[in-house]
């Protein structure tokens, strides 16, 4: 029988687990993915250029950062603690959906300066986050994008379709007739593909005004109106 004194009677594993880490990486890991996340929470706030704007959403790019760095730490150091965070993140399932692509992109960027935070990659996670963001906001807000809408128009008179498409010719760059359909009491709708010349969408007002349309409605291909 092997001996055993009084310290090992009292010896904990848990304060081993204590010891095994550094405090001052810990720290040092966490303010980086802090401040990491602040200036993807900026980015974020700087190129959105959706329908509303959610802080909540916003402030939960900064939690992730954070969140994902500690996890990360938690099982640098402990295969098994790795092996069980594993399997107990396989069961959460995200119910909250996702509209725009590009919060995709910004959900993916914090967990991985997260990642590399809690790995210890503190210089490529500054400079990753520095040229992603510089990257973000010269495509964003720099960069033009030619976005095609649909027109849809309803007339009374199939003689107001001729003026319609005179006046989306003139204030289009391209269009493109869609559909075309007769409904009750000869009233006909139809609808176009068009791309307005440098996002101005002022001609809306002369269809209205043409004699026999009821309504004309543009819509984007995110969802966005405009009347």
């Amino acid at each position: 029988m092997d001996n055993m004194n009084f310290s090992d009677i009292f010896k904990s594993n848990f304060l081993e687990k204590t010891t095994s880490f550094s405090l001052t990486d810990s720290i040092i890991g966490l303010v980086v993915a802090f401040f990491v996340g602040l200036f993807i929470y900026a980015v974020y706030k700087k190129t959105f250029n959706g329908v509303i704007y959610s802080h909540s959403f916003n402030i939960s790019l900064l939690i992730m950062t954070m969140a994902t760095s500690l996890v990360i730490m938690g099982i640098s150091s402990n295969v098994l603690l790795s092996l069980g965070m594993v399997g107990a993140l396989s069961i959460v399932r995200f119910r909250t959906p996702i509209k725009d692509p590009m919060d995709l992109v910004y959900i993916f960027w914090a967990i991985v300066s997260g990642i590399l935070c809690g790995a210890g990659f503190i210089p490529l996670v500054i400079i990753g986050a520095i040229l992603i963001g510089l990257v973000l906001l010269v495509l964003v807000n720099k960069i033009t994008i030619e976005n095609p809408y649909l027109l849809i128009v309803k007339f009374e008179e199939d003689i107001a379709c001729e003026e319609v498409e005179r006046i989306i010719a003139a204030q289009s760059k391209k269009y493109a007739l869609k559909s075309k359909s007769i409904i009750h009491n000869d009233e006909i709708e139809t609808t176009y593909e068009i791309r307005v010349k440098q996002n101005d969408t002022k001609f809306m007002d002369n269809l209205t005004n043409v004699p026999g349309v009821k309504s004309a409605i543009m819509l984007s291909y995110d969802g966005n109106f405009t009347a």
